[in-house]
């Protein structure tokens, strides 16, 4: 980028004090400590003398680095262990085995990694100490379907939800009901083994049964919610018809619910987010005041139309601009959370792009503003970018090549925008996701 002023560079190094936040390895060390035989986590001490077996299970983006810092804690105490992670989202590691996946629709490597999952959380034992290691990502990456299910029927049923415009909690929600892993399921299968689940939270508000479809947790939801949440978006004629027959069997009782809450399967569980969004959020606000910037942190729980959500943070800036309110200049907003994009183009991008372009056309008036909005995972959408900048030079470049914001942004093809303009922000696998940071400077 020719254009880069230091905004763009301090929005960069605001971003990173974020990951850095996050960082797998750091999380698990503050919540976890290994003293001896007494191994602590959360103020929560369990005596490895008791245990036979030690095993580590999980999926997510963040699984390799997290099953790394585990190993460096137990060291060879470990047995064995299988964890599922995005392609290339890999490390080096002693004894957990590793099987890359495809996301966000599940595939046949995911299936195998799967049951492979179960099989082993199948086969601990009361003196056996089962560690689970969950990111965001996992959903997708442990696809075991129920009986009479399918994995083509989850993938289209994904992909359905992810193109009506479903929030992740009505996505996971019907994930849920057509899983053996999901929905508490994968506690169902470890029972009566100890179980430890370290949670990286990439869903707003944090919901554990929400993150990677709960396989740990009770599941306050029903098939009757899966109905709804297909009615809401007329969409019960793109499901694939087992999956419709399988929710309807839920609804009449032929068909198991998924665990609940008072169950005997989570009396020996322990459940402990180790990092999210807004700790994230946090670093980076630190970060953008060391830099000198009068900053305000509006949310980790932001939801909403992705472009609507742009244009009320624009107007935030436009405000500080004219009326130095809420801040004085130089100023910095931050939130964080996760919006949703309604493709109705054939373009290619993420929520992330969407922002920034929506962004940049809100504030083509505006001067010395700088816009980044990424992944913390590093990637947005199915592309290769964790997001991208805009600055107040944006527009007029786009016009100097010949390209319409607009028709970029109603055809939902953010990324070529940006690659255009050389303007994609792409970090590569982080190894960690807690949703997106949005980071908007002004002076």
């Amino acid at each position: 980028m020719s254009h880069v002023s230091k905004r763009h560079k301090h929005a960069t190094e605001i971003f990173l004090a974020g990951l850095q936040a996050v960082a797998p390895g750091a999380a698990i060390r503050r919540f976890c400590q290994l003293d001896g035989n007494i191994f602590t986590v959360d103020n929560h001490q369990y005596d490895l003398d008791f245990f036979q077996k030690i095993i580590v299970l999980g999926a997510g983006k963040a699984g390799a680095s997290m099953a790394e810092a585990i190993e460096n804690i137990f060291t060879n105490r470990i047995s064995t262990g299988i964890i599922t992670v995005k392609y290339d989202h890999v490390s080096e590691l002693q004894k957990v085995n590793i099987q890359e996946a495809g996301h966000p629709v599940p595939d046949k490597n995911g299936l195998k990694g799967a049951e492979a999952i179960y099989q082993l959380a199948s086969s601990a034992d009361e003196k056996t100490l089962v560690l689970c290691l969950i990111s965001g990502g996992g959903s997708a990456l442990m696809p075991l379907p129920v009986k009479g299910i399918t994995l083509e029927d989850k993938q289209k049923t994904t992909q359905v939800l992810l193109e009506c415009g479903a929030t992740i909690h009505e996505i996971n929600t019907v994930r849920k009901h057509l899983s053996a892993i999901k929905g508490g399921g994968l506690a169902r299968a470890i029972y009566p083994a100890t179980l430890i689940s370290l949670i990286l939270s990439d869903v707003v508000g944090d919901d554990l049964d929400s993150i990677a479809s709960g396989p740990c947790v009770p599941d306050p939801t029903t098939f009757a919610d899966c109905k709804s949440i297909l009615s809401r978006y007329s969409i019960e004629k793109d499901i694939p018809e087992n999956v419709v027959h399988h929710i309807e069997s839920g609804i009449n009782g032929s068909v198991l619910e998924t665990a609940k809450i008072g169950q005997d399967i989570f009396r020996k569980t322990q459940n402990v987010i180790i990092g999210r969004n807004f700790d994230a959020l946090l670093h980076s606000k630190e970060k953008a005041e060391e830099l000198g910037y009068n900053t305000i942190l509006l949310s980790s729980m932001l939801e909403g139309i992705t472009r609507d959500v742009a244009a009320n943070h624009i107007a935030i800036a436009r405000e500080i601009q004219l009326h130095g309110y809420p801040l004085e200049k130089p100023a910095c907003i931050l939130s964080g959370g996760e919006t949703t994009v309604h493709i109705k183009g054939t373009g290619k991008g993420g929520r992330n792009q969407e922002f920034v372009l929506a962004a940049a056309i809100k504030a083509s008036d505006l001067n010395n503003i700088v816009v980044l909005s990424a992944g913390t995972d590093g990637t947005d959408g199915p592309t290769d970018a964790a997001g991208a900048f805009c600055d107040e030079t944006t527009v007029d470049r786009a016009h100097a090549l010949g390209l319409d914001p607009q028709e970029y942004l109603d055809n939902n093809d953010s990324y070529h925008f940006f690659a255009k303009l050389s303007d994609l922000y792409k970090t590569g696998p982080t190894n960690t996701n807690v949703m997106d940071l949005r980071i908007i400077l002004t002076s």
